[in-house]
């Protein structure tokens, strides 16, 4: 019959393989509690000298720390827990010191393995609150492994090579609460969030890339925010600035809507409903409305009486200007451009004359454009999972929790221990 310091043995050099110990380790004593679904690992340092964690040097063995455990993979859906007392270097140049474990990082009480696997299910589940039941974690251990995973993918990222930045403004918490996040069009990542919408903000977004980073830059990505202009001429005044054509857009949006409530206004005192329940008709692109929603259109448009509509003149001011972005080059952009821009002024539809002008001040920014094809629309693609990173954790009082969500899911960081 095998005894039982046979299967102590057999069993320690099987933990002593999977968790991949060196001769510094042993297995002292494996514990399985069936009631509680628990496994538990004593592990012990028999080596003779130690590393220094600061300096790398080789040390003397000073003493041991006390206990520690670690949240290590469960083995047979047991739980299973490491546990040991860490051994401290006599470093001559750097003090006594609590030496490195092989199977965890500084500071942490999961093993690399576990936090491998907690940051593929956080991934995979999209929801933290489905994770952490999955992985068996309080809300406080999940974010402090997303937090160490993206501090980690930060410190090894490199940005070398970056040509574009974006850099745009979305909404934290409740009401007139916003952050700005910098992108990385070509790669489609976030590159970092700060709170505020300020100049001051875009400035501490710029601070998280190097001198030589910012002076590489071709072209920057903003929409009409002057805080925006400001930073961007400050810090990279070498890099063209491309006007976000889906903000133009946003604006021409509201330009139609401001003329269409109005008129609405007036004609439902005349007892005339023909604008009601077209708001998002006439926000909606042309060509992504569905069949039924486009015949709507068509009979909005191609009715005599509604032709002299000012909600319909203001819309085919709006569906016109798409053209813009079709020319080649943007002399030729800048000939149609012209062409709309007096269509607009003569149209007496004061919104559209406010962002007709608006445009016109800021053209050598739009027609950038032709030469730097980029625009925000990375940024605005992450709008629905940052919106589902808000609604999952039902809104964020903490920013400094936001911005680690952010980057875990949206910033395309190497997350996992090595």
């Amino acid at each position: 019959m095998i005894s039982e310091i046979e299967t102590l043995e057999s069993l320690s050099t099987h933990y002593r393989l999977l968790l991949g110990l060196n001769d510094d380790w042993s297995v002292e004593d494996v514990e399985l509690s069936v009631s509680d679904k628990r496994v538990s690992i004593v592990l012990s340092f028999v080596g003779d000298r130690v590393a220094c964690p600061d300096c790398g040097e080789a040390c003397p063995l000073h003493d041991h720390a006390p206990q520690r455990q670690w949240r290590h993979l469960d083995t047979m859906q047991f739980e299973t827990i490491l546990s040991a007392c860490v051994p401290r270097s006599a470093c001559k140049t750097c003090g006594i010191k609590t030496t490195n474990v092989p199977w965890a990082g500084k500071h942490s009480r999961f093993t690399l393995m576990f936090e491998a696997l907690a940051i593929d299910v956080l991934i995979a589940a999209g929801s933290v609150q489905a994770a952490r039941v999955l992985l068996g974690l309080g809300w406080h251990a999940a974010h402090t492994i997303m937090q160490r995973a993206v501090e980690r993918g930060l410190a090894i990222r490199d940005d070398n090579g970056l040509r574009y930045v974006g850099i745009d403004e979305k909404n934290f918490g409740q009401g007139q609460s916003y952050v700005s996040i910098m992108t990385d069009p070509e790669g489609s990542r976030v590159l970092d969030v700060v709170p505020d919408r300020t100049e001051d903000a875009a400035d501490l977004l710029w601070k998280t890339l190097t001198q030589e980073q910012r002076e590489s830059l071709e072209a920057v990505s903003i929409d009409m925010w002057q805080a925006y202009e400001n930073s961007v001429a400050t810090n990279a005044p070498q890099a063209e600035i491309v006007f976000d054509k889906f903000h133009i857009a946003k604006h021409l949006n509201e330009a139609v809507d401001k003329v269409r409530r109005a008129e609405h206004k007036e004609l439902k005192a005349e007892g005339d409903d023909r604008l009601t329940g077209l708001r998002q008709l006439l926000l909606f692109h042309p060509e992504n409305l569905d069949e039924a929603r486009s015949e709507q259109l068509s009979d909005f448009l191609g009715e005599r009486k509604r032709q002299q509509l000012r909600t319909a003149r203001a819309w085919c001011l709006k569906d016109y200007f798409r053209w813009f972005w079709t020319y080649p080059d943007a002399a030729s952009a800048e000939e149609f451009f012209e062409e709309w821009y007096a269509w607009a002024i003569r149209s007496r539809l004061k919104p559209v004359k406010r962002v007709a002008r608006m445009l016109k001040r800021r053209l050598p920014g739009i027609l950038s454009w032709f030469r730097h094809p980029i625009s925000n629309a990375t940024a605005e693609g992450f709008n629905s999972r940052i919106q589902s990173i808000k609604s999952n954790a039902r809104g964020f009082r903490n920013f400094d929790n936001y911005r680690i969500r952010i980057l875990f899911f949206c910033g395309k960081l190497k997350l996992k221990p090595v």
